[in-house]
């Protein structure tokens, strides 16, 4: 089976009748789809897989925090927390004119996420979510899927702390599918399909640990590309690995 068109690709699993709104992707052959390099989107009501080439990546260890961002997590004023509002994160990624993620999409996700595969990246202020992210991880690879913000610089800092866990846990691969003027900022870079799969083969081996859910820090301590973050932690041997 031919995986590679420039658009959309086949894949063995097909999206069951839309009219069930409570339809779902199953978690493995979604989990399998990541496994290849290969992730869906609704377009237009219709189900399609994509595996892009060139693919966005943003490599961890050069990581560019831009001076505002750097300026806002000076203001002290962020709390990170991981996983306590992962649907309200979907939910705002998708509220916009223009969104891939319908409920299918939402429920397929949220399902990953309480197998444990699926995380969200929660920036708080004065006890409300501000902004965040989601997205897959498997071994040693997370799969950066969106963002969102409410408050100024809040993805961004989301962002900023997904760098430093993914740094603190030893992942080694962060794919955010294709690069944007605005993820390049931060050194979102693109590289040749082949070099992604060769690169995703190794990453998803690996053995690695995740934060539990709750309040990871402030952002306020311990240097990280110039920015200061609560202590840094040793290795949290209760974190939890994958679908724990």
């Amino acid at each position: 089976m031919e995986f590679f068109h420039e658009r959309s690709i086949e894949y063995p699993h097909k999206m069951a009748s839309r009219e069930n709104q409570d339809y779902s992707i199953p978690s493995e052959p979604l989990l399998e789809a990541y496994r290849r390099g290969i992730f869906p989107m609704d377009v237009e009501g219709t189900l399609e897989w994509f595996s892009p080439d060139p693919r966005g990546i943003l490599p961890i260890e050069q990581f560019h925090l831009p001076h505002t961002t750097r300026k806002a997590i000076h203001s002290g004023k962020w709390e990170i927390r991981i996983d306590t509002q992962f649907e309200a994160v979907m939910r705002h990624c998708a509220n916009r004119s223009e969104t891939w993620i319908d409920d299918h999409i939402l429920n397929s996700y949220v399902r990953l996420h309480q197998l444990g595969h699926a995380h969200s990246i929660e920036a708080w202020t004065d006890g409300q979510l501000a902004g965040g992210l989601y997205g897959v991880r498997v071994g040693g690879a997370f799969f950066g899927e969106s963002m969102f913000h409410v408050v100024p610089e809040a993805s961004k800092v989301a962002l900023a702390a997904l760098i430093r866990i993914l740094q603190v846990y030893a992942l080694e691969l962060l794919d955010i599918q294709w690069t944007t003027p605005h993820l390049e900022k931060f050194g979102a870079i693109a590289i040749r399909r082949s070099d992604y799969l060769g690169r995703l083969a190794t990453a998803i081996e690996k053995k690695c640990k995740f934060p539990h859910s709750g309040v990871w820090r402030s952002l306020e301590g311990s240097s990280f590309a110039g920015i200061d973050f609560l202590e840094q932690p040793a290795i949290d041997h209760h974190a939890k690995n994958e679908g724990h």
